[in-house]
């Protein structure tokens, strides 16, 4: 069966199916309100199931990968839950530190395709590590709908220091040249921006279609920031203006590029949101930053 794109849906089931991944409707709500695209046999569940990820489809670094070295490991924060958990994966033969990035997932937890971003990203000779906030709950849960369902139930402060924690925690490995940069996405990209306001030695940044910080965090900015926006994307776009008035501001470096006729989520690989062409020139300009400030 042909993989079904963003072109195939209707743009209101779109920012419906967006604001129920958000938590702004639940499951009821979304199937309530997406009666009215179902027509020609369809029904609403179906194109529920025809928005969801399939990750097994989409994945491009299989986990038992003969050049990578994984592992689940945990790591201590203090000042968040204790102990949490994440997913480390290595070049295999690589000899000598190696340049750390925290991969930051979307409001699902450490989920499949997460997991996959974290290898390719070591396959590009970056030391990759992807924390689970759900790691406190019991861990991703295997069902994106019950992922988000706990994800409601995290305590965000202690999440944000959790990743806070992780972010140091892969600078200080031994294996590490102490040069970290991150990546997040949608969520992750929200946490990407707020380590680039919470650690001063921070090598670089790049959030894809995250919430800013406020912009009088601005100013603590140190990193250099690679900023990825989707055009259709009210909810996230809206507060950008301001925030990179802020940017301007405090003479922080930053570049962002917006992809034309991209939804939120087009670098997801795993849903129908996502755009190829958007996402393979979104991906080499991310490897391209990390090489140059991370590696560099």
């Amino acid at each position: 069966m042909e993989r079904k794109t963003a072109a195939d849906f209707d743009q209101e089931l779109l920012i419906l199916f967006d604001a129920y991944v958000h938590g702004a409707i639940d499951r009821r709500g979304f199937l309530d309100k997406a009666k009215k695209f179902a027509v020609g046999g369809i029904t609403a569940a179906m194109l529920l199931d025809q928005l969801s990820p399939n990750f097994a489809e989409a994945q491009q670094v299989p986990p038992e990968d003969k050049r990578l070295k994984t592992e689940r490991l945990e790591y201590p924060s203090p000042q968040g839950t204790g102990t949490m958990k994440g997913y480390l994966v290595r070049p295999a033969g690589a000899a000598g530190k190696l340049p750390g990035i925290l991969v930051v997932h979307e409001n699902r937890g450490l989920n499949p395709h997460i997991e996959d971003i974290a290898r390719r990203l070591a396959l590009e000779g970056f030391m990759a590590f992807a924390p689970d906030a759900l790691a406190p709950l019991g861990g991703y849960p295997g069902d994106e709908d019950k992922a988000r369902e706990l994800f409601g139930k995290l305590d965000q402060a202690k999440t944000r220091e959790d990743f806070i924690a992780a972010a140091n925690y892969l600078k200080n490995r031994p294996d590490c040249t102490g040069r970290v940069g991150v990546v997040g996405f949608c969520y992750g990209g929200g946490v990407a921006h707020m380590l680039s306001t919470r650690l001063p030695d921070l090598a670089a940044a790049v959030p894809f279609y995250g919430n800013p910080p406020a912009p009088e965090d601005a100013a603590k900015v140190k990193a250099p920031l690679l900023i990825h926006f989707a055009a259709t994307d009210p909810r996230i776009n809206a507060a950008w203006p301001a925030y990179e008035e802020a940017l301007k501001a405090a003479k922080v470096r930053y570049t962002a590029y917006t992809y034309p006729g991209t939804q939120h989520g087009f670098n997801n690989d795993t849903t129908p949101r996502y755009d190829e062409a958007a996402a393979k020139l979104a991906w080499q300009r991310t490897i391209e930053f990390f090489t140059k400030n991370v590696k560099g």
